[in-house]
């Protein structure tokens, strides 16, 4: 283990002073070479020979902002960052930049906007696109300025800034916003189309035109007119410096875009919180009313997004390369979604022989270079992982002695990159406000590229050290350190002036981009969208080891959002987000104009599907099992396109296998771990664990969540395993939310099993009263003791019938009396099976009919289902979420409910379940 490098003591006493008390120090005076943290340090300069941040052709850059933003941490690694990093000498202005719906780019004259609605696909059908084309610009008559720059920011708007010495310009764009915000002065307001418009409104101020199918409307100043000349529209703004134009889903949303017309976005905030076992968020754009008092907006949400919330939409939407977006008419939305599961690692070691594993981890402890000759931040990171996997393993099994020595290594290594001077150190960036290790990799100082892929690697480690050596990890030891890589990657304070809020992480995307100056015609771009939920699970246990709620809560909110916007668009877990021409079921990188089943370094298809599961861990993998069909079809896929099951990435794959399932992945590996070479980041030692632990256990059972963060389920046959870990220096109870509760003890992973108990169980059990089963015929019944058959859903003929149904199966009661439960809410499980059918979804409407006049006053609509094409029955159940709810409940008298059944999307049939106490429906009544 290396030494702790001499520190002046003057700078030690300070900094040990500002650790006592809980602070940082952001940077330290211009004089001082090495800014002491705690134990560890960091440079303020760069070492000889080295880099930072430049153009494509080694010329250094700084940030392109405005006076006003000087100083300003800049969110690199953002969907806008072209506009604040010039990577190329010759444009500076911006690539373009995907807001969604619309996309933009920054040119001399002003805004080119586009919408582009039409996929292409390229790349020899390994890519689809939505690429930016400009529709028309946003400018004043007679801009020309010489750059652009981003004059402000917030969580997901920016604010582009031109002049040319005479006019400015300033829009504000953003995600999810049909509008662009103008305020110029110097010159009129100037919209230059694409082609000739076509005018279908002329309402003075307000005109509403068509260019290449797209409709649009333009907003000047009330007493101000537009007039239009060719391709060039023009309007003087009498005296004030404010227009605005918006992309409409048809002409006849004129009327209302414009309410909102002049209720002009000032800033955007995400707020979250995890409570109980859910994470819930509320996206809230501030406003300024520049005429009337209107301060409401539109905004369209992602799919990842209107999943999860009950707040209203309108019908209108917008097509996005993520699929369909849905319009909300507020200034804010709240999203609601059970907390992916994270432990330490796996619990228990049961399905593994102890002296085998043994012998595999003692292969890896007692390596000659445990970190394979790694020297640069990303290769250490993966050496670092590895080892961090194995220490829980080794703890379980009682090989101690292995354990401390996989500790001692990872505290020498990371010890030596935390400290400052050495061969391998952490760099302050104050012009770009980063931390750059060096060596560096992949672009991780020219271009800001991959800080947490790289850095998530380092936190994981650190936390899995916290949780043996709690000492080490105080912030006057190395914690200090370990936080300032978290405060560059995943900095959760916007008030922060050495980083930026969240540099990486993008709140209403869902998910992180990877490139620094987003220098792409396709945008920003992730691939290993893995890799960054690495960091995300790594802020949960370290925070959960030191204590920090708010770096835990951090990770939770990370890692639940990102969870879904993975299995929505790097997997099109329901099949609603790839256009139907693109041949693929998954892609190994996301782009802002589409994605692609690609990756940055091969076609091999192994590594195109397993860069989206490495590093397989207890904290960052777990989530992907809530999608087991998904996994089938990628792993099916993966197969198809490799000719046959993987080689050279083998462990990687079985792992993700094992997620939806463990048997087959057992199978795999007995048949074939006798010559392998692991994965960079892998060991025999994890991948021998992980797979006979889950075919011990079973899957991770997503349905089911507890009230601590670091808790999962795992569900074999009927059985389920319940396991948590308790960072806590006193036992504490663990609440599930199918009622069933742990003990476990202090600084420990405890594990039950049960079937659930009392509660609010998502997978309810028969009771009479308020669970009825289904019969077929179309009968809902309490009685128990059917006879299982099934029922056979109609296709859906090729169309799309998400939320409407179409030959529906109808199971109906009448003459029902209840007293609504309080808090209450309707639950279902339904069996059904698409055969070996692709492409199908089934969905679910209850309706209350609460007086049996004929007449429901209650309809709950929930998201479909989509099945995968393995025979054998899947469970649909409510917590796919509710799509939609009109009417209010109320107690029963007499009244009526009604079950519907149908395919929302395929062509082909499928099977419904019943007469069994597995298809049953669960109604909120005493």
């Amino acid at each position: 283990m290396p030494a702790p490098r001499n520190r002046p003591a003057a700078v030690l006493v300070l900094a040990t002073a500002l650790a006592a008390v809980g602070l940082v120090p952001a940077a330290f005076p211009a004089a001082a070479a090495t800014v002491p943290v705690g134990s560890g340090s960091y440079s303020d300069t760069r070492p000889a020979g080295t880099s930072g941040p430049t153009t494509n052709t080694g010329t250094p850059v700084t940030p392109k902002v405005t006076p006003a933003a000087q100083g300003r941490p800049v969110p690199t690694n953002d969907w806008w960052s072209s506009l604040a990093f010039q990577r190329y000498g010759d444009n500076p202005y911006s690539t373009p930049m995907y807001g969604h719906p619309l996309t933009y780019q920054a040119t001399a004259g002003g805004l080119d906007v586009g919408y582009p609605t039409s996929p292409q696909i390229v790349g020899d059908g390994r890519q689809y696109e939505f690429a930016h084309k400009r529709d028309l610009t946003i400018g004043l008559s007679g801009l020309n300025s010489p750059d652009t720059k981003a004059d402000a920011w917030s969580d997901w708007t920016v604010t582009p800034y031109w002049s040319d010495g005479t006019r400015t310009l300033r829009t504000t764009i953003g995600h999810g916003s049909p509008f662009v915000y103008a305020k110029g002065t110097g010159g009129n307001a100037q919209i230059t189309t694409a082609a000739t418009p076509t005018v279908f409104a002329d309402q003075g101020n307000v005109l509403g035109i068509t260019v290449a199918g797209h409709h649009y409307a333009l907003f000047a100043p009330t007493g101000t007119d537009w007039n239009v000349s060719g391709s060039s529209i023009t309007a003087g703004l009498g005296g004030k410096d404010y227009f605005s134009v918006a992309v409409l889903p048809d002409t006849g949303a004129l009327a209302t875009y414009r309410r909102y017309a002049f209720s002009f976005v000032t800033g955007s905030t995400v707020n979250w919180s995890y409570t109980g076992g859910t994470v819930r968020a509320t996206y809230t754009l501030t406003t300024e009313a520049k005429e009337g008092t209107e301060r409401g907006t539109l905004q369209a949400l992602y799919r990842h997004q209107w999943l999860h919330t009950t707040d209203a939409l309108t019908p209108y939407t917008y097509v996005s390369p993520r699929g369909t977006m849905k319009v909300r008419e507020a200034a804010s939305f709240t999203t609601s979604q059970k907390a992916s599961a994270v432990l330490p690692a796996l619990p228990g070691a049961d399905g593994t022989d102890p002296a085998r594993l043994r012998a595999y981890l003692d292969e890896v402890a007692g390596s000659a270079d445990p970190f394979s000759g790694a020297v640069d931040t990303y290769w250490t990171g993966k050496a670092l992982g590895r080892l961090a996997q194995l220490v829980p393993i080794a703890d379980r099994i009682g090989a101690t002695a292995t354990r401390d020595k996989l500790l001692g290594l990872m505290k020498g290594r990371l010890q030596d990159w935390l400290t400052a001077g050495g061969a391998n150190q952490f760099s302050y960036d104050p012009a770009w406000k980063t931390l750059i290790g060096y060596p560096a990799s992949y672009g991780s100082d020219t271009e800001l590229n991959d800080h947490h892929f790289h850095y998530g690697y380092y936190v994981y480690a650190a936390a899995i050290v916290a949780q043996y050596d709690p000492a080490w990890a105080a912030d006057s030891a190395w914690g200090g350190m370990v936080k300032t890589l978290i405060r560059d990657t995943a900095n959760p304070a916007r008030t922060d002036a050495a980083f930026p809020f969240l540099r990486g992480f993008d709140v209403y995307a869902g998910h992180s981009w990877a490139s620094g100056h987003q220098g792409f015609a396709a945008g920003n771009n992730q691939e290993s969208s893995s890799e960054s939920t690495n960091l995300s699970a790594a802020l949960v246990l370290w925070g959960s080891a030191t204590g920090d709620t708010t770096l835990r809560d951090l990770g939770t909110y990370l890692l639940t959002t990102e969870s879904e916007s993975i299995a929505q668009y790097w997997f099109d877990a329901d099949q609603q987000v790839f256009p139907g021409s693109f041949g693929h079921d998954t892609v190994g990188m996301v782009w802002g104009s589409g994605a692609a089943y690609a990756t940055w370094w091969t076609a091999n298809p192994e590594e195109i599907h397993g860069i989206n599961v490495l590093p397989v861990t207890g904290g960052g993998s777990l989530h992907l099992a809530a999608r087991k069909d998904a996994i089938r079809r990628d792993i099916a896929e993966m197969e198809r396109e490799n000719g046959g099951p993987a080689v050279e990435w083998r462990d990687i794959l079985w792992e993700f296998q094992a997620l939806a399932d463990p048997a087959a992945a057992k199978s795999a590996w007995d048949a074939g771990n006798a010559a392998y070479t692991p994965e960079a980041g892998e060991s025999k030692a994890h991948t021998y664990h992980w797979i006979g632990t889950l075919d011990a256990l079973g899957a991770p059972d997503a349905s089911v969540t507890g009230d601590l963060p670091t808790s999962a389920v795992f569900t074999k046959g009927t059985v389920r395993t319940y396991a948590a870990h308790n960072y806590g220096t006193t036992a504490r109870t663990v609440t599930f939310s199918d009622g069933k509760t742990l003990s476990v003890p202090a600084r420990s992973t405890a594990i039950g099993t049960g079937t659930g108990g009392p509660g609010p169980d998502p997978d309810p059990e028969p009771s009479t009263g308020n669970t009825f089963q289904l019969r077929s015929g179309g009968v809902l019944t309490t009685a128990t003791g059917g006879t299982a058959a099934s029922d056979t859903i109609p296709s859906a003929d090729g169309a799309n019938h998400d939320g409407t149904p179409y030959k529906p199966l109808v199971y109906e009661i009448r003459g029902v009396h209840g007293t609504l439960t309080p808090g209450a809410a309707t639950a279902f499980r339904l069996q059904v099976d698409a055969g070996t059918t692709v492409g199908l979804g089934q969905q679910a409407r209850i309706s209350y009919d609460l007086t049996g006049d004929g007449t429901f006053d209650r309809t709950e609509t929930y998201q479909y289902f989509a099945t995968d094409p393995v025979t054998g029955w899947e469970e649909y159940a409510h917590t796919r979420g509710l799509r939609s709810a009109t009417g209010t409940l109320g107690d029963l008298v007499n009244g009526t409910v009604r079950l519907e059944v149908w395919s929302a999307i395929g062509n082909g049939t499928s099977k419904l379940q019943t007469g069994t106490s597995t298809s049953v429906l669960v109604i909120p009544y005493g």
